[in-house]
């Protein structure tokens, strides 16, 4: 994983817990939470426009 071990990620948790303070990692959690299922949703949806597109142009190709 990028060479990222578990002290490293020791060393970065402290790091934020020190600038951004214990009050404020569970709204930092939670909008980087939004964030990636509002991403997730985003592909999604994209895909499954990308397949209608396609089933629209030759209907006898389904893969």
């Amino acid at each position: 994983m990028f060479g990222i071990g578990m002290p490293e990620l020791i060393i970065i948790l402290v790091i934020i817990l020190i600038i951004f303070g214990a009050g404020k990692l569970p709204e930092i959690g939670a909008g980087i939470g939004k964030g990636i299922k509002n991403f997730k949703k985003a592909t999604s949806e994209v895909e499954n426009e990308e397949a209608k597109k396609i089933e629209e142009e030759d209907p006898e190709k389904k893969s």
